[in-house]
This record gives C-alpha cells, structure tokens and sequence, in this order.
C-alpha cells in the first residue's frame, strides 16, 4: 500500500510521466541498443529489421508491444549517445553467462539477416561485439551458420 502511494506521489510530481522502465543498467535495454546498432550500421533500419527488432525483443524478453516499443526507443536513444560498444557489452558481461551472451550474438545474427543481406560493416560489428562478450570465433560463425540456415528453412523454430 505504501508503494503505491509513493508511485501515484511520484508519477504526480513527475507531472504524469510515465518513468523510464529500463533503467541504466538493465542489461536488456544494452542488449537492445546493440540490436538497434546492427540495424541501423547500413545506413537504414528497413520495414523487415524493424519488425524483426519488435519480435525478438518481444520473444526474448517475454514483453508486450507496449514495453517492447518503450524499450525500442530508449535504446536507440542511448545507442545515438554511445562512442562505443563497450558500454553495452561491459554491462551485458556482468549481466549475464556465457549462454547468454551468446544468445545476445544470435539475436544480432538474426537482426542482420532479417533484409537479406550481410554487408562488410555487419559483419564487422558482430565481430567485434562478439570479442567484447567473449564469444568464440568458432561459436560466433556457428551462429551465423544456424541463423542463415534457419532464414533459409522459414519453418525452423527460432
């Protein structure tokens, strides 16, 4: 009862904005800024990587449409302030295990291959973001493999 006091008093002297729900150092909002970096390094968020950004944080993070447009935007707010990756994959390490981290390659893996198309700067990125997060080389191209090989067969789960 006393907490939601405190929430209705803040919420009012906040006039009535909603505060941010992904606080600094969710890993989830890190993890999101990085998808929202794959998605954006050509140049371009196109219509499939936005809808593919939406479900895969939506699936993976077991969140709603609304939190998941919420988190969306305030990643690539803070992905636009970054000079680096190191502050997304520095907070993801201490976050999460090495199947998690991985998992993080995988769905940047998948944000690539949401247009079809693998361009020498994606490529890049992941390789890099993947070295930060102590993935492999080997896994880091088995999860390419898996991804490709998934995009290319629609009816494998994901």
């Amino acid at each position: 009862m006393l907490a939601a006091l405190r929430q209705f008093l803040n919420e009012f002297a906040d006039g009535g904005k909603h505060p941010a729900r992904f606080d600094d150092n969710d890993y989830r909002l890190a993890a999101a800024a990085l998808l929202v970096h794959t998605a954006t390094i050509d140049g371009n968020m196109s219509e499939a990587e936005q809808e593919r950004l939406h479900a895969l944080i939506m699936q993976r993070f077991g969140l709603d449409h609304a939190a998941a447009d919420e988190l969306v935007q305030e990643a690539a707010e803070v992905e636009r302030e970054a000079v680096d990756l190191y502050r997304f994959t520095s907070l993801i390490n201490r976050s999460l295990d090495e199947a998690g981290r991985c998992r993080i390659v995988e769905m940047m893996w998948q944000m690539v291959f949401a247009d079809g198309q693998v361009t020498e700067f994606e490529d890049n990125l992941i390789w890099r973001a993947a070295d930060l997060l102590g993935v492999s080389r080997r896994v880091r191209i088995g999860l390419r493999q898996q991804v490709a090989a998934q995009r290319a067969d629609p009816g494998e789960t994901q």
